[in-house]
């Protein structure tokens, strides 16, 4: 008999049932004091953690918070402040250019749409999915390496590719946790169901999991 790998709709409304119960109002991590900082702080998170970023983001935000004064600093000062994260090279100079853009296509303002987003640079899909989510009210998802194993571990939405976890998520999680559901697949994958020890013995949803692989059995 073939192993399930897809978890049915009452057990995905009682895993975010129990989300909900733990965690009403899940935050993200990252730091920033306006929109459009919200907006660099995600750009310079891919392939780094939340809390590298935040250590390099602090002062540079205080230097600059607006698209102007992020274009003032210039591409060599910008890389001064971020020079600890992952790829900071590029990473500058993208800020640099999104600042840019936001400056000349949209009033300095940063838009709400994932289309006008995704055509800055450095803003592919999930960036502009967590922008929307956390600035903007939208129920996406944004699915990193965290969500990506969460979603293929748990049953929750198997998939080969992030779009395809994206897609299935979206489809199954009922409407009332749509909103906050980012979040606590993140913050589960990030500290509970981790990548190399999954701590399946503190796992909330551990009896509905799929996970052949789980550390402890409930």
């Amino acid at each position: 008999m073939a192993r399930r790998t897809k978890l049915k709709p009452a057990e995905i409304e009682e895993v975010f049932r129990r989300f909900h119960q733990a965690n009403p109002h899940p935050q993200g991590e990252l730091e920033s004091v306006n929109t459009f900082t919200f907006l660099v702080a995600v750009v310079l998170s891919a392939q780094a953690t939340d809390e590298g970023v935040n250590k390099a983001t602090r002062a540079l935000f205080k230097a600059a918070d607006t698209p102007e004064k992020m274009l003032a600093l210039g591409e060599d000062k910008v890389r001064d402040y971020i020079r600890t994260i992952g790829l900071f090279r590029n990473k500058a100079k993208n800020v640099v250019l999104l600042s840019k853009a936001l400056i000349e296509r949209h009033g300095s303002q940063v838009p709400s749409s994932r289309e006008e987003l995704e055509a800055l640079p450095g803003v592919g899909r999930k960036t502009a999915n967590v922008v929307l989510n956390i600035c903007f009210g939208q129920p996406t998802i944004a699915v990193d390496t965290h969500l990506f194993r969460v979603s293929n571990r748990t049953g929750l939405a198997p998939g080969k590719t992030p779009l395809a976890v994206e897609q299935g998520l979206i489809k199954s999680i009922p409407e009332q946790y749509l909103l906050h559901a980012h979040h606590w697949l993140i913050l589960h994958g990030r500290y509970v169901c981790k990548a190399r020890k999954p701590e399946c013995e503190r796992c909330i949803i551990n009896d509905i999991c799929l996970f052949p692989g789980k550390t402890v059995a409930r």
